[in-house]
Formats: C-alpha cells, sequence, structure tokens
C-alpha cells in the first residue's frame, strides 16, 4: 500500500488484494464505516441503516468504498447472502484490510464460484476516492479512476 494519498486525476491507487479479482463501476463512497447486519439489504442492495450517509443509495454492481466494517462476523452473513442473490457490491474497497469483508469474499468463491474483490488501501489512497466517480479494480489491487 502507498503510505500518501493520491492526487484526484493523478492515476492509479495501489492497494493490498485481500481478495483478488476485476470489476468496474461507479465508486459508493462514504468515509463511514457500515454494519451490514442491519444496515445492507441482501434482497435488494440497498443501504438500509438510516444513520448511515449512504442511506438509500444501492451497493449492487458499484465499487463500494467503505473504511471498515462495523460490528460482528453477521457482516459476513449478510455480504455472503447478497452475493448469492447478485446484490452485492462488485467490488469493496476499505481503509486498511477488513476480515469481515475479505471472509465472505472467500466462502463466496468456495461456494458460488464468485467473489468481489477487496483491496486494502492507505489512509490516503482510500480518502482519495471521496472525488472519483468511477473506478477499474484490478486482481492486483491496483484501482484506476475512469
Amino acid at each position: 500500500m502507498n503510505d500518501g494519498p493520491a492526487a484526484t486525476g493523478s492515476g492509479p491507487l495501489t492497494g493490498r488484494a485481500l481478495v483478488p479479482g476485476a470489476a468496474e463501476g461507479a465508486v459508493l463512497y462514504s468515509s463511514e464505516p457500515l454494519s451490514f447486519w442491519g444496515g445492507y439489504d441482501a434482497e435488494t442492495g440497498e443501504i438500509i441503516d438510516r444513520r448511515h450517509p449512504l442511506a438509500g443509495r444501492n451497493g449492487t454492481g458499484r465499487i463500494m468504498a467503505i473504511p471498515a466494517t462495523r460490528g460482528s462476523s453477521t457482516t459476513t452473513a449478510v455480504l455472503l447472502e447478497a452475493i448469492r442473490r447478485g446484490t452485492a457490491p462488485a467490488a469493496l474497497l476499505t481503509r486498511g484490510p477488513d476480515t469481515f469483508l475479505a471472509l465472505a469474499a472467500i466462502v463466496a468463491g468456495e461456494l458460488y464460484d464468485r467473489a468481489p474483490p477487496v483491496v486494502a488501501l492507505s489512509p490516503g489512497d482510500f480518502d482519495a476516492l471521496g472525488a472519483i466517480p468511477r473506478a477499474r479494480v484490478e486482481a492486483t489491487g491496483v484501482v484506476t479512476p475512469l
């Protein structure tokens, strides 16, 4: 992971691929952690935690950037169900490693043969995502603004 922030539009961000994979799409960014248990509707992909800044937005097929998850391992169960239903984000970008997101993606890869990439970014690179509307995630952990 890079130590400093990448300037918006200055090029790719390089993170650590906790779960490698490729995805492309609109970035759904929040500087606030999200609990998937009670915060993400696995049936629809809607963020249902009404206190969260992304409340009412839909994560399905998006490059979801949240600094971390809140809560317990139930986040893993909800995300796993969203992956099974096809309502999960296309990729998950975090500020540092998040074991609950990585676990859900790894188990989904084993059970369903599909897993969203999970990439841990440095704090500065993660914060830069707030100004990036679309991105491509590569299996190496490189996130390229589009």
